[in-house]
């Protein structure tokens, strides 16, 4: 939630996102529902009224 407002942050099922450093530039790789689900993600922190700042943390799954 961000000045009263909530945000929902959804995964599309079966999504694989998997980032990583490699000397000095940052890899993401991701299957087509992890894609899907990053695209989401940033689209939903860049609704009208997010403040700036405001940010998302990916939690590390279990597989």
């Amino acid at each position: 939630m961000t000045d009263g407002t909530t945000r929902v942050f959804t995964w599309e099922e079966g999504a694989r996102i998997e980032v990583r450093n490699s000397g000095g530039e940052i890899v993401i790789e991701a299957n087509a529902a992890g894609l899907k689900t990053l695209a989401s993600h940033l689209l939903t922190l860049a609704q009208d009224g997010t403040p700036d700042g405001a940010h998302l943390h990916l939690g590390l799954g279990s597989e």
